[in-house]
């Protein structure tokens, strides 16, 4: 969309004030990617959303921060962390950037040409340790759906129904065949990889790297606030939502008319 930006930002200043505009009934993607395509804006009702955060980030000239979390699929602690601090300050802030790893205190061992994998929590946590990773190589909805799935009651169980959630287009037939193939296999391999390169070595899971970096000084601040973390790291112009000057023009409110 960013190309269309000169041309539009015409149409978003011209339009009302506050003006909430329906969805129509061909607005078929959920919220995540209502801002993906011109068209998606459009038929979701949320052009002047689109353009401005567009137009946000086309303005950005600092990297944004970086924030690794190697984890398990099964690990309370990881569970939480992803659920009640990750996602919700990724939704919150434009300014970062999350690299997913689950792989954590698994153990891998090579068997002729392939690997095999124990995990700490049993047999499920591979398979949902590798179900993520599948995902994640799949879809550009990966966070969203494992977000959807560590939030659940039942990780493994919910795959299916957060894949028909947030990327109707990816069957589970299609994850599994990644999951049970040689490309699922490679991608663990990976995981398993970049975790045993972490320096420090990972004592625990959830391990968080910030920038690439991990002491316990940033662990704790990442586990107490990554929100907080998170702006006060960031080098540019700090958003809104870090109470920094780059406030929203645009509004969106639906008025009792």
């Amino acid at each position: 969309m960013r190309l269309l930006l000169p041309l539009l930002l015409a149409i978003w200043i011209s339009a009302p004030f506050g003006y909430c505009s329906l969805p129509t009934s061909s607005c078929l993607q959920p919220p995540a990617k209502w801002c993906s395509s011109l068209d998606s804006a459009v038929q979701c009702g949320v052009l002047k959303q689109c353009l401005e955060s567009d137009f946000r980030r086309s303005r950005q000239t600092e990297e944004p921060v970086q924030v690794g979390l190697y984890y398990e699929s099964l690990c309370p602690g990881c569970r939480k962390f992803l659920t009640e601090m990750l996602f919700p300050t990724y939704l919150l802030l434009d300014i970062m950037s999350v690299t997913l790893v689950p792989y954590g205190n698994a153990q891998e061992t090579p068997v002729a040409q392939k690997y095999t994998y124990e995990c700490q929590h049993g047999k499920q946590e591979c398979l949902g340790n590798m179900i993520e990773t599948c995902i994640m190589n799949m879809t550009d909805m990966a966070f969203p759906i494992i977000f959807c799935m560590e939030s659940s009651a039942d990780v493994i169980g919910s795959a299916e129904s957060c894949l028909k959630v947030y990327a109707p287009d990816l069957s589970m037939d299609k994850v599994m065949s990644c999951v049970n193939g040689d490309m699922g296999m490679q991608l663990m391999h990976q995981n398993a990889l970049q975790t045993k390169a972490l320096n420090p070595p990972h004592q625990y899971v959830p391990w968080i790297t910030i920038n690439g970096v991990h002491t316990e000084d940033l662990q704790e601040k990442a586990m107490s606030s990554l929100f907080t973390l998170v702006c006060s790291m960031y080098k540019g112009t700090k958003p809104a939502a870090c109470g920094g000057s780059q406030k929203l023009h645009y509004k969106s409110y639906c008025h009792n008319e």
